[in-house]
């Protein structure tokens, strides 16, 4: 459950993935080099860091930035009758749910540490 789904919901999609880490990597890059300030990178706003305290699945890893073990993943779902800011999804049975639906969606998985408030998107996929 790395991502905020468990590895089965996972696999019948990983054909359309995006993975964002090399720009995570050269984000932290520049902030381990003093070319980036911490402020511009632990910039999560309110809400989705409620998001990832009250709905985001914990991480195995410690935050890049603060080395918190505060990391969170919150996944937010977007597509048809959906709100135009998405839909942060709350549980597993939710986005089943959706998964099962005959329209397209795509998942958005984001990292937040809600010590520091670091976030980057981590990946992203069509359900």
């Amino acid at each position: 459950m790395k991502y905020g789904l468990p590895d089965a919901v996972m696999a019948r999609h990983r054909a359309g993935q995006v993975d964002y880490r090399l720009a995570r990597q050269n984000v932290l890059h520049g902030y381990r080099a003093g070319t980036v300030s911490q402020l511009s990178i632990c910039d999560a706003q309110a809400e989705l860091t409620r998001n990832a305290v009250h709905c985001g699945v914990g991480t195995d890893d410690v935050c890049p930035v603060c080395n918190e073990p505060e990391l969170r993943n919150v996944t937010y779902l977007f597509g048809p009758r959906l709100p135009s800011g998405g839909r942060c999804m709350t549980n597993l049975a939710e986005m089943q749910r959706y998964a099962r639906a005959k329209a397209n969606y795509t998942a958005y998985v984001v990292e937040v540490c809600v010590a520091c408030r670091w976030n980057h998107l981590v990946r992203s996929y069509e359900i």
